[in-house]
C-alpha cells in the first residue's frame, strides 16, 4: 500500500516524509483494519514531524483524523462488520483499569496510546485500530468532510467544555484555525457571544462571517473581558495574552499539546480566581457527544484537499498560513493508496 512515513524528523521544507510502499498491516485481536479514504492533517502532524513532538518510536505512519471503511476484523470484536463506516482519531488506546480509567478520564491514563504518534496513523491505505476506540460517524458528512471533525472538532468541543463557558458567555477564541473553526459553531449554537484575535486578516474576516461579534489582531485590546477563553496557538505569549482578557473568575483552556514556552507575567493577571487549565487529548465520551451534535448543528466543516503523495506540501501549507480552515487528504483517490 501507499503511505507516507516519517523515518527521521526534520523541518517540513526538505520533505521530511517518505512517500513509499509499506506492507498492508493485518488486524491483531480485538482489532479493525481499515482502507482509509480521507485523512486530516493537523498541527500536532507537524509538530511530530519536524520534531518539536518528540517521536515515540520510527518509523512512524502520522494522522490521526483519518476517516475509512471496515474490510476486516481481529478475533473477538463485536459491534462492527466490512463495510461499516468508522473514523479513527488521536486517543489509539488506554488500559481502562486504572482509577483515571474507571472515573471517566481516560485522556489522562499513563497507558494511553495516540494514533500517528505511538501507531501508525492514517497517511496510508490502510490502518489498523482498536474497535473499542473507533467511532462510528454521522451520516449527514461525507468522507472528507468528517474527517476535520476527528481532532479539531472533538478537541474543540472538549476545550469548550474545560473553559467553563455557559450558553450566552462572552468567549475569546485566540488563533482561529480548523479548530476555532468548529468550536466557534459549537460556540454560536450556544448563543454565546464570541470574540477572535488572531493575526491575520483573512482570518479575521473568516471569523466574523462565521458569526463572530468582533476579530481583531493581536495588538488589539478585546473590547469586553471575557468569561472564558481557549487558546489554539502553541505560543506561549498568547496564553498570557488571553489571561489579560477575561474577567475575574475566567478561564483559559489552552488546546495546545505543545507551547514554545510560557514567560514570566505579573501575578495580578491571575489573581482574582482566574484560571489557566491545559486541555490533553479527550476522551471516547467527548467524541460521540461531539459528533452527534456536530450532525444536530450542523457543523460545516472548510478543507483544502491534497492527495496523500503530497502530504509534505500539506504540511507545509499549514505551517505557512496558507490553509483555509482544514488540510485532508483524499487518500480513496490517491494513486495505488490501496495497492
Amino acid at each position: 500500500m501507499l503511505a507516507a512515513r516519517l523515518e527521521r524528523p526534520g523541518a517540513v521544507g526538505t520533505r521530511p516524509l517518505a512517500i513509499e510502499r509499506i506492507a498492508r498491516p493485518e488486524p491483531g485481536p480485538g482489532e479493525l483494519l481499515i482502507r482509509v479514504t480521507a485523512c486530516g492533517v493537523c498541527r500536532t502532524d507537524l509538530q511530530l514531524v519536524e520534531g518539536d513532538l518528540p517521536a515515540k518510536r520510527l518509523p512512524i505512519v502520522p494522522g490521526h483524523q483519518a476517516v475509512g471503511v471496515v474490510v476486516a476484523l481481529g478475533e473477538g470484536v463485536h459491534g462492527w462488520k466490512p463495510g461499516d463506516r468508522a473514523g479513527v482519531a488521536w486517543l489509539a488506546g488506554a488500559c481502562g483499569i486504572c482509577p483515571r480509567c474507571k472515573t471517566g478520564r481516560e485522556n489522562l491514563c499513563e497507558a494511553a496510546a495516540f494514533t500517528g504518534w505511538d501507531r501508525d496513523g492514517g497517511y496510508a491505505g490502510y490502518l489498523t485500530a482498536r474497535a473499542d476506540f473507533a467511532l462510528p460517524l454521522p451520516l449527514g458528512f461525507d468522507d472528507l468532510q468528517a474527517a476535520p471533525l476527528l481532532c479539531g472538532g472533538v478537541i474543540g468541543y472538549r476545550s469548550l467544555e474545560i473553559s467553563g463557558i455557559q450558553p450566552g458567555g462572552r468567549l475569546g477564541l485566540f488563533g482561529f484555525g480548523a479548530s476555532a473553526t468548529l468550536a466557534i459553531q459549537v460556540a454560536l449554537h450556544w448563543d454565546c457571544e464570541v470574540y477572535v484575535v488572531t493575526r491575520s486578516a483573512a482570518e479575521q474576516e473568516r471569523a466574523r462571517a462565521l458569526g463572530a461579534v468582533w476579530a481583531g489582531g493581536y495588538d488589539e485590546s478585546v473590547p469586553v473581558p471575557l468569561d472564558a477563553a481557549i487558546t489554539f496557538a502553541p505560543a506561549g505569549d498568547v496564553v498570557i495574552r488571553a489571561l489579560a482578557s477575561i474577567d475575574r473568575g475566567g478561564t483559559v483552556a489552552i488546546n495546545a499539546i505543545h507551547l514554545d514556552r510560557v514567560p514570566q507575567f505579573p501575578y495580578e493577571l491571575l489573581w482574582w480566581e482566574r484560571s489557566l487549565r491545559s486541555v490533553a487529548n479527550f476522551t471516547r465520551r467527548d467524541a460521540r457527544e461531539f459528533l452527534e451534535l456536530a450532525e444536530t448543528i450542523p457543523i460545516r466543516t472548510e478543507f483544502d484537499v491534497y492527495p496523500l503523495e503530497a502530504a509534505n506540501e500539506a504540511l507545509a501549507a499549514l505551517a505557512e498560513g496558507r490553509v483555509r480552515g482544514a488540510a485532508v487528504l483524499d487518500v480513496a483517490g490517491s494513486l495505488g493508496s490501496d495497492a
